[in-house]
């Protein structure tokens, strides 16, 4: 049984994930972490959240929504700490995913290498370029770049 005494205060939890407090009370708006209060109404956090949120952090980094974090994190159990299995099962489902990001952020690494130093003089094998807009058929934003063709 978790103590009052085994719980961390907001300012403990900032200190040990490097995350803003106001971050936290954030994440627990959406959903991601979760607090019990005291009597006094402050929040105390277990140290499992911890978990959580080095996960919230280290998906964004490699670009996940928040609200693809919050759906990924509803999977986990809530009246337990996740074992190893639960994250497997949830980083699996996202594998493919990662694979696509990863290589449309090589694409990009490409890209922008010869794109920097063209001085936008080859117009025509520009990624980023779009002359008229003729691309629009095709979808939003950067359409030769991100189709990877």
């Amino acid at each position: 049984m978790t103590t009052m005494q085994d719980l961390l205060t907001i300012g403990d939890m900032a200190a040990r994930s490097g995350v803003a407090p106001s971050a936290l009370r954030y994440y627990e708006r959406l959903g991601l972490i979760h607090a019990v209060r005291t009597g006094g109404n402050q929040r105390r956090y277990q140290r499992a959240e911890l978990r959580r949120i080095a996960f919230i952090r280290v998906s964004q980094q490699v670009g996940v929504s928040l609200e693809e974090i919050r759906e990924a994190l509803a999977s986990l159990p809530g009246g337990r700490v996740p074992t190893k299995a639960d994250w497997a099962r949830l980083s699996a489902g996202w594998h493919g995913k990662l694979e696509e990001r990863i290589a449309l952020l090589e694409r990009l690494r490409d890209s922008l290498t010869g794109c920097i130093g063209c001085g936008c003089l080859s117009l025509q094998k520009c990624t980023l370029y779009n002359p008229g807009d003729e691309l629009a058929a095709f979808g939003p934003g950067p359409r030769i770049l991100l189709s990877g063709d």
